[in-house]
């Protein structure tokens, strides 16, 4: 059985039901659908995902990418991404894993890699991006997968066995677009910073001169590499962001339209139901509903 096939198999018997379950590995994590669905957005955590079942599509700002099976995704920090599953049936089912970056682990490949240093003045590259996995690459997220059999393992094994699979991506022709992240003093790793920082206070008014010097960056040159990370702009990031919190405050805690855009920054209810139709393609309240009827019918 090929390692593709055989992480299918294995993630099968453990993911019975639709949806992101976890494992005894901390870091890992496995996700089933079993019907094709219509895009979904989501804030996309600094990880490796791998398709082992199924296809899906991953949109950052009109950027689509393919992923299929044995594909794999690296997001390099967070991002607001919309994925629709294109591929997935009851009887076969889409199935992923991801796996946590720990930008530490990073960090310290990169020490032993002898790469040469990013200088703080290149071009940064894209946070985001897709290749084939190659046979070394599976064989180490098999091995991973394989520790869940054996719990008393995990401790001792995983961290050497996650800290390989990292090393395979690093070794990808794209390694070095994810190790410009970890490096510190360069622009990627400065808009990293900005970004965390930005998903922290997003509900704050965004003061760009402050951002900027926070990075040690002049307002021009942050602007310019934070939308060469990301595809569009600080602003532009933070409205998405709090559009998804405010989406999910709506859907899990019952809040009417006005409060949850109160809560996530907005000081007009209108802008802010403005705004939102414009992400989403609906009405606050029009959106939930329609969400809740999905649900209901998955």
């Amino acid at each position: 059985m090929n390692p593709v096939s055989e992480l299918a198999r294995k993630i099968a018997r453990i993911a019975l039901k639709d949806g992101v379950h976890a494992t005894a590995i901390p870091e890992l994590f496995f996700r089933r659908v079993s019907i094709e669905s219509e895009p979904t957005h989501s804030i996309h955590m600094p990880s490796l995902y791998v398709i082992v079942q199924g296809s899906k599509t991953a949109a950052l700002v009109g950027e689509s990418f393919q992923l299929d099976p044995g594909t794999y995704m690296v997001t390099s920090m967070h991002l607001p991404v919309i994925g629709k599953i294109m591929e997935a049936t009851p009887e076969k089912p889409y199935l992923s894993l991801a796996l946590t970056l720990n930008p530490d682990v990073i960090v310290d490949i990169n020490k032993k890699y002898n790469s040469p240093p990013k200088e703080r003045g290149a071009t940064s590259g894209r946070s985001i991006l897709v290749n084939p996995s190659t046979p070394p690459l599976l064989d180490a997220m098999l091995r991973l997968v394989h520790l869940l059999d054996t719990p008393a393992d995990i401790d001792m094994l995983s961290p050497l066995v996650i800290r390989e699979i990292f090393y395979r991506v690093l070794q990808g022709e794209q390694g070095a677009l994810i190790r410009q992240f970890a490096v510190f003093g360069t622009y990627a790793q400065g808009i990293s910073s900005a970004i965390h920082l930005i998903n922290t206070n997003y509900s704050k008014p965004l003061i760009i001169e402050e951002l900027a010097a926070h990075v040690s960056m002049s307002p021009t040159t942050f602007h310019k590499q934070f939308k060469q990370i990301t595809a569009m702009t600080p602003l532009q990031y933070q409205k998405t962001i709090r559009l998804q919190t405010a989406r999910r405050l709506l859907l899990t805690e019952g809040l009417d339209a006005a409060t949850a855009g109160f809560r996530v920054g907005y000081e007009s209810p209108s802008q802010f139901s403005r705004e939102y139709a414009r992400l989403f393609g609906r009405p606050p309240m029009s959106d939930i509903q329609h969400l809740h009827n999905s649900l209901g019918r998955g």
